[in-house]
């Protein structure tokens, strides 16, 4: 299983409404994209204040890294990373593989 972390600094001139679409539109790329497996999402609530200004955080589960790259170019995505212009001053992603997935790399 790979796990696909996608964190979220948003434009701080960006309206509260057009965050929430993008969110809203994140959401939405499961329904439309079969390779995905598992989906979460969120706002920041750690206490650390080790967040970095990355307020809203992603994580999408893959059977494997040739899923999650198939992901990557489907047009729906490519739709959905286009909207993040203006939105989103900063996007953090970060790939781990699953226990099982390291185990059988071993």
């Amino acid at each position: 299983m790979i796990r696909h972390i996608v964190l979220f600094r948003f434009e701080a001139e960006a309206p509260t409404a057009a965050r929430e679409a993008l969110i809203a539109a994140f959401r939405a790329l499961p329904a439309q994209i079969p390779d995905v497996r598992e989906f979460e999402d969120g706002p920041n609530l750690s206490p650390e204040g080790l967040g970095h200004g990355y307020e809203h955080g992603f994580v999408m589960g893959f059977a494997d890294a040739a899923a999650r790259d198939a992901y990557l170019v489907h047009p729906a995505h490519q739709v959905f990373v286009a909207r993040t212009r203006g939105v989103v001053a900063q996007a953090l992603v970060f790939d781990i593989a699953g226990a099982e997935a390291a185990g059988e790399a071993a």
